[in-house]
């Protein structure tokens, strides 16, 4: 990957275009990954390069790599601003391509499976907020570049950007991938990662455990049976850290795998090998 990415920056070239295309890399840097939504995108910058995706910073790495995140919901064109630290700026505006989602619509369902009661909202805010500050972290660390495996064996129950509307009032979306496994099946880490949550009993996930993978990259693995790791401790690929279950507001035994950057919410079905 490393060597791929530097051979792209090397053919990019450092001299200034008259025009400069959507997604193809401008002058200093080269990329690869997908612009769509859900999409993550891998890049390297010549030296003194900051990045800003539309309002938000993108953190460079000192020896110049980058990781870009596309939403559930990007717009179909971001604007992408260069500097490149000599008094020269650029913007490029990026098309990102546009999905179309499942919506389920269920009606009939006893309030209390619609809205949680109001004497757990400071429960839920609270985890909520740790989730949030968790996913805020920018290591150094680039565990992701070695790829991605599957956490779990079995069906595909549940993807990334499909809704459900409840008693006619329209849910947060699936931002995941459910896989429906029974109960106990082991669930592997996707790539190498530091734990920096694992929790037996959150309301909305039950047993979770975020993995850290480096630059703003998450994973998150909900609704465990049993959670085997700790904060701090280094897993491997393939490694076991907990199994399948059905805590939290879960109706079956399944795993809910999610991947961030930052707080932009990925496809994890798109990191994965193509079969």
């Amino acid at each position: 990957m490393m060597r791929f990415l530097l051979g792209l920056l090397v053919a990019a070239g450092l001299a200034a275009a008259a025009d400069v295309q959507a997604n193809e890399p401008p002058p200093g840097i080269a990329w690869q990954g997908e612009f769509v939504q859900g999409g993550l995108v891998i890049g390297m910058a010549q030296p003194g390069v900051t990045l800003k995706l539309g309002d938000r910073s993108v953190p460079v790495a000192p020896d110049g790599r980058f990781v870009l995140g596309f939403g559930r919901d990007e717009a179909a064109a971001m604007p992408l601003h260069i500097a490149y630290g000599n008094g020269r700026d650029l913007q490029v505006v990026l098309g990102i391509a546009q999905r179309q989602y499942t919506i389920q619509r269920i009606d009939g369902l006893p309030p209390a499976q619609v809205t949680p009661p109001p004497a757990l909202l400071e429960r839920i805010r609270r985890e909520n907020a740790t989730i949030a500050a968790v996913r805020q972290r920018n290591t150094p660390r680039t565990d992701f570049l070695q790829g991605w495996v599957w956490p779990a064996t079995g069906p595909v129950s549940g993807v990334y950007g499909s809704q459900r509307i409840l008693n006619g009032e329209p849910r947060q979306p699936h931002f995941g991938v459910d896989i429906a496994a029974p109960a106990g099946s082991p669930v592997v880490a996707s790539t190498d990662g530091e734990v920096v949550l694992a929790e037996a009993d959150l309301y909305y996930t039950g047993g979770t455990i975020i993995l850290d993978h480096g630059m703003g990259i998450t994973a998150a693995y909900s609704h465990l049976q049993t959670v085997t790791v700790k904060v701090g401790q280094r897993v491997r690929q393939g490694e076991v850290i907990g199994s399948v279950g059905s805590t939290g507001r879960s109706t079956g035994p399944h795993l809910d795998w999610r991947v961030n950057w930052f707080d932009v919410r990925l496809d994890p079905q798109r990191l994965l090998p193509k079969e």
